[in-house]
């Protein structure tokens, strides 16, 4: 996910995505310790996102 395609998201859809991403990351862990996963990579992408999705946010209320 780019920076700017995140900043044109209002702060409700931020919240959202950031909601379903966390809810992804979970079931990701999930799998990963009952040996299920196989793409480790993702989970490293989805904190990234997360970690965008709340700096975003941050800088809109600043």
């Amino acid at each position: 996910m780019k920076p700017n395609d995140l900043r044109k998201l209002s702060a409700d859809e931020l919240n959202k995505k950031k909601g379903d991403l966390t809810q992804e990351l979970f079931n990701l862990n999930f799998q990963l310790h009952t040996g299920r996963l196989e793409n480790t990579a993702k989970l490293k992408t989805i904190r990234k996102d997360i970690a965008r999705i709340s700096t975003i946010l941050t800088e809109s209320k600043a």
